[in-house]
C-alpha cells in the first residue's frame, strides 16, 4: 500500500506491520501497548517531563475515580463530556449511593484537592502535572493513537495569582511545546479556536495543529486560559499581601498518544515508520554479514562495535537471527531504526562500517576508528533533515483561497470577518472544521471569504481527523 494512494490504509498496515500496538483487546478503542510502541511513548514521555521539569512544574498523579458530585459542581463547563464517559455504579455486590466515573480529563478531579493546597499568595504559583490514562467514549470509528477511547494522556495544571500571571504561563507552555517537538520532528501551528470550538469553561483555547499527506489536519494538544472560570465553582482561593481573599487564576496544557500517531504519518513512507532518533526505541540496527569461515570474526566485531556505541550513550540493536540479511534490512525498515550498520568481511579489511539511513536511504561508510563521532553526526543531521522536510510539508499543505468555488484538499487559509454567523456558513457550506485564527498575528488584508466585509483577520480550517 503507497501513503500517498490512500493514506488511511496506509497508516493502519504501517502500525500493524511495525507491531506498535495490538488491537484485539476485548474492548474497542482500548488497545496493547507492544513493547515497541511503549518505548516510543516513553522516550516522548521523557521530553515532555525533561521540560515541565526544568520550568519547575511538579508531576502528580490523582486518582481514576471521579465522584458525580465533583463533575456536576461545574456541569457547564463539562457539558460534551456527558455522553462520552464510563460510569461506575457498583463495588463488588453493593451499589454506590454517588456514582463514579473513568476521568476524561481531571479539571474535576484535581480541584477540589487545589482549594485545600492554596491558602496564601505563598503558595502561588502552583504548576502541576501530571502523565495519566483518561477514558472517553468516542463514537467515531477508532484508529490507532488518534482515535481510542483509553487515551494516554499528559496534562499540566497551574493556578496563579492574576490573569497576567497566568498568561506568562501560557507564553511558558509556547516555549516548552517548540522544546517537545524540536526531538519530536513534527511541525504544527498555533490556532486560537473559535468561541464555539473552545474546551468548556476556557477564555480562551489554542489548539495545536499539524498536517497530514491527505491532506487533513491532527489536532495534537491544546493550551487554555480558565481565567477564574474553575476556580469560583471549586473555590480555590488565596489570601493576598492586604490579607483579601481572591481566585486564582488557571492555566491547562494537553497532548496524547496522539504524538505517536502523529509521527507514524508524517514522517513514514511506502517501507514502514521512519523515526526520529531522539524516540526510536533503537537508534542504531547493526547487522553482520556473515560468510562461510568469517562468521567468527564478524559476529566479533559486531559485537565491539554495539557495546563502543551503548557506551558512548546510543540505543543499539544487534541483529544476530539466523535470517538473511535482506530479510532483516526489510524488518529494520519497517520499524524504522534510523541508522543501519552493517559489518562484513569487506569492512574489516577496510577497517570501516558500512551505513545506510533510514529517512533518505543514503549509503556509505565511516571509519572504525571514528565511528562514534561520524555516527552521532549522521544521527543529528537526520533529525535536522526531518524537521526541514516536515516544515516544508506543512507549509506547502497551506493553500490561501479567496473564494469558496475550489477547494484544494490543503488546509485552507482565508479572510474572516470574525463573526459567529460567517463562521457557522463557512463550516457548513464547505464541510470543512474551522481551526481558528493564528495565536500570533499574520500579516492580512483581504474580504471575508462570506460577507466580503474588509479584514485584516486570516483564519484557517481543513478536514479534520
Amino acid at each position: 500500500m503507497k501513503k500517498e494512494d490512500n493514506f488511511s490504509e496506509w497508516y493502519n498496515e504501517i502500525v500493524e506491520l511495525a507491531n506498535l500496538t495490538d488491537k484485539r483487546y476485548p474492548i474497542k478503542g482500548m488497545n496493547v501497548w507492544t513493547p515497541y510502541g511503549w518505548k516510543i511513548m516513553l522516550h516522548i514521555d521523557s521530553y515532555i517531563r525533561k521540560e515541565f521539569d526544568a520550568t519547575g512544574h511538579d508531576e502528580v498523579c490523582f486518582p481514576l475515580l471521579i465522584p458525580e458530585t465533583e463533575f456536576q459542581k461545574e456541569k457547564d463547563h463539562i457539558k460534551g463530556f456527558d455522553t462520552e464517559v464510563y460510569w461506575v455504579t457498583q463495588a463488588g455486590a453493593n451499589p454506590l449511593d454517588i456514582r463514579l466515573l473513568l476521568r476524561p480529563t481531571s479539571e474535576t478531579a484535581m480541584y477540589p484537592i487545589f482549594a485545600l493546597w492554596v491558602r496564601s499568595h505563598t503558595d502561588l504559583p502552583l504548576k502541576t502535572y501530571q502523565i495519566v490514562n483518561t477514558f472517553r467514549y468516542e463514537t467515531k470509528m477508532t484508529r490507532a493513537f488518534i482515535r481510542v477511547r483509553e487515551i494516554h494522556f499528559f496534562e499540566s495544571h497551574t493556578c496563579h495569582v492574576d490573569e497576567a500571571d497566568a498568561q506568562r504561563q501560557v507564553e511558558e507552555n509556547f516555549a516548552i511545546l517548540e522544546k517537545v517537538m524540536k526531538p519530536l520532528c513534527l511541525p504544527y501551528l498555533l490556532l486560537k479556536r473559535t468561541d464555539w470550538d473552545k474546551f468548556p469553561g476556557a477564555y480562551y483555547t489554542v489548539g495545536i495543529d499539524t498536517n497530514l499527506p491527505d491532506g487533513r489536519s491532527l489536532q495534537l494538544g491544546s493550551i487554555h486560559h480558565y481565567r477564574e472560570n474553575f476556580s469560583r465553582p471549586f473555590d480555590i482561593k488565596y489570601e493576598d499581601l492586604q490579607g483579601d481573599l481572591k481566585y486564582v487564576h488557571q492555566t491547562t496544557f494537553g497532548m496524547s498518544e496522539r504524538l505517536v500517531g502523529a509521527i507514524v504519518g508524517v514522517h513514514g513512507d511506502d517501507k514502514g515508520l521512519v523515526l526520529p532518533p531522539e524516540v526510536a526505541p533503537y537508534q542504531i540496527v547493526i547487522v553482520p554479514i556473515l560468510a562461510k569461515g568469517i562468521v567468527e570474526e564478524v559476529t566479533l566485531q559486531a559485537r565491539e562495535v554495539k557495546d563502543e556505541l551503548a557506551t558512548a550513550g546510543l540505543r543499539i540493536k544487534l541483529d544476530d537471527r539466523d535470517v538473511r540479511p535482506g530479510s532483516k534490512f526489510y524488518d529494520w525498515e519497517i520499524k524504522g531504526v534510523p541508522l543501519r550498520l552493517e559489518i562484513g568481511s569487506r569492512d574489516i579489511k577496510q577497517g570501516v562500517v558500512t551505513y545506510a539511513r533510514r529517512d533518505s536511504g543514503e549509503k556509505g561508510t565511516v571509519k572504525r576508528t571514528d565511528l562514534v563521532r561520524k555516527v552521532t553526526d549522521i544521527l543529528r543531521s537526520i533529525s535536522d533533515d526531518l524537521n526541514e522536510k516536515a516544515n516544508k510539508n506543512l507549509a506547502d499543505s497551506i493553500e490561501t483561497i479567496e473564494n469558496l468555488d475550489t477547494l484544494p484538499n490543503k488546509i485552507v487559509r482565508f479572510g474572516w470577518c470574525g463573526s459567529e454567523d460567517c463562521g457557522h456558513e463557512f463550516e457548513n457550506r464547505t464541510e470543512l472544521k474551522l481551526l481558528g485564527t493564528p495565536y500570533v498575528k499574520e500579516s492580512f488584508r483581504g474580504d471575508c471569504i462570506i460577507c466580503g466585509a474588509d479584514t485584516d483577520t486570516a483564519a484557517y480550517a481543513a478536514k479534520a481527523m
